[in-house]
Parts: C-alpha cells; sequence; structure tokens
C-alpha cells in the first residue's frame, strides 16, 4: 500500500475558516482587528513575495497586517528603534522580522529587541528560553504547521520514537523542545552525524528539514513510518521539490506529507493563528 498523502491544502482551507472567526472575536474584544507588522531589510525578492502572500492571507482571515521595509543600509540601532517602536503600538499583536538578515546586522539585535509578547514566530530570546523551560511562550511558525498537520493527520506522538534531520534555530532545534512536550521520544540528526540512514530507520515519526533535495530515499524510512518532509528547494526543471524523494518513499512510508502541499501550506496560518490567540497562548500552561 502506497503511503497515505497528509493534506495541507485541505487542512489549510479548514484552519482559515477556523481563522477567521476566532479573528473576528479578537477584533470585537480589541476594539480594532488584530495587527501583525512584518518588518524587512532591503529589497530582496522573495522576501517581498512573502511579504505580499502572507498580508494577502491576513487580510482574508481578518489579522490587520502592514509592512515595515527598512533601507539595505539601516543601521542596527535604527532596527532596535524601529523594533521598540512596534513593541509600544497598542496596535500591533504581532511582529514578524524577516530572515535572513544582511550579514553586517546581528541577529541578535532581533532576539533582544523583540518583545516576547508579540514575538509571533518565536525568535526573541525570551521565547526561546520559555520554549526550553516548558512555559507559555509563542513557537516558530513552520514548526508549529509540522504539529498541526501530525495532529489533523491523527498521528500520535506520545511514547514513539521521532528522529528530526536539521538542527537549525527555526525549525529542528525549537521542534526538539515541543515534541519533548508531547511525550516523544527525540533524536535530532545534523550535517555531522554519521550513518544517517541507521538514524533514520529508526524513526515511527521521521521529520525531514535539511534544506537539501533528495536527502533521504526510501531505504532510509522505516517501513509504515509517518515521514514529514519540511524542505521547500528548487529542482532540476524549476518544480517545488522537497528534502525526501517522494517517488521511493511513498510506496515505504505508512504516512507521508507531500512538498508542495504538506507543511508549506499551514506556516503562514499558524503565524497568524498566534497572532490573534495571543493572550490565551500565553497564559496556557505550555507551548504548542
Amino acid at each position: 500500500m502506497p503511503a497515505r498523502l497528509l493534506d495541507g491544502r485541505a487542512m489549510a482551507a479548514d484552519l482559515r475558516t477556523e481563522l477567521t472567526h476566532v479573528a473576528a472575536a479578537r477584533a470585537a474584544e480589541l476594539g480594532h482587528p488584530a495587527g501583525l507588522a512584518i518588518v524587512r531589510v532591503g529589497a530582496d525578492p522573495a522576501s517581498a513575495v512573502y511579504t505580499r502572500r502572507l498580508s494577502r492571507t491576513a487580510e482574508e482571515v481578518g489579522v490587520a497586517a502592514q509592512t515595515v521595509a527598512l533601507p539595505i543600509t539601516c543601521t542596527e540601532a535604527r532596527l532596535r528603534e524601529t523594533l521598540g517602536q512596534l513593541n509600544a503600538n497598542p496596535t500591533v499583536q504581532g511582529i514578524l522580522m524577516q530572515l535572513p538578515l544582511p550579514p553586517r546586522l546581528s541577529q541578535r539585535a532581533v532576539a533582544e529587541s523583540i518583545d516576547p509578547r508579540k514575538d509571533v514566530d518565536g525568535i526573541s530570546l525570551g521565547s526561546s528560553g520559555s520554549l526550553f523551560l516548558r512555559l507559555p511562550t509563542f513557537v516558530p511558525s513552520t514548526c508549529a504547521a509540522v504539529l498541526e498537520l501530525l495532529d489533523r493527520g491523527g498521528i500520535a506522538l506520545a511514547g514513539r520514537h521521532v528522529v528530526i534531520v536539521g538542527a537549525s534555530n527555526v525549525v529542528g532545534k525549537p521542534l526538539a523542545f515541543m515534541l519533548l512536550r508531547r511525550d516523544a521520544t527525540v533524536t535530532v540528526c545534523h550535517i555531522a552525524t554519521r550513518n544517517l540512514a541507521a538514524w533514520t530507520r529508526q524513526a515511527e515519526v521521521l521529520i525531514v528539514a535539511a534544506g537539501r533535495s533528495a536527502l533521504v530515499t526510501g531505504e532510509m524510512v522505516r517501513p509504515g513510518a509517518t515521514v514529514i518532509d519540511v524542505g521547500i528547494n528548487v529542482g532540476e526543471h524549476g518544480e517545488i521539490v522537497g528534502d525526501v524523494e517522494q517517488s521511493s518513499v511513498t510506496p515505504v512510508a505508512g504516512v507521508l506529507s507531500p512538498v508542495p502541499g504538506g507543511v508549506g501550506p499551514l506556516t503562514s496560518l499558524m503565524l497568524l493563528k498566534q497572532c490573534v490567540n495571543g493572550p490565551q497562548l500565553l497564559e496556557g500552561e505550555s507551548p504548542a
């Protein structure tokens, strides 16, 4: 039997409908729509495209998105000042800093400057520390999307061995702590891991977020495993492909998230969900 595909697009359509109702209730509570500030430095075309798409999605669900575009010549002092102004703005409930920054700007400046109460992509020092301590916090939207996909797909995590391939600050590492909170047994593999296949074949749930096309093939997957592909790469003919070789993994895995159409459609919505649900998330018992 080929793997059951997790349809992220269908899940995103359901989530969008749910979020529209929540956003309307939040707007009534605030007296205005929840506000999201998207901050970017420079005029990177890919960043501009993402900003437009996110702004359009925000408008559709009832979140007021604004773009704060800083010049490529922006200094660290000006970046900190801008973030400070957004922290103090009562109409802004969430702040998203577009990464990566130009090399001369420190990501530490962002991590130190964003108010953790508005850090809807979970990159501040406060958010990261709270995640480590299992305290209520915002989390990176891609990580939240992975868990949303698993939850809506009916995939149990407690007591299961989850192997993550990739140890980035925005996916691999925070996701490991989120999975530990779900009582999974977690192994994190990375660029220096020896004999990667020996680890991936142990996984009941395999999450691949390494940024390398077709890194994981069918022979590296435990029969019947759930495989979540977080990768976004451009293939030989310009097509979008993941980190998992779908053609060889589909006959082996029990469940598979495709690329495109898996984690991706949920990511922006999870960021907006955190923007709208901020008070409830931060006052809860644990991170998502």
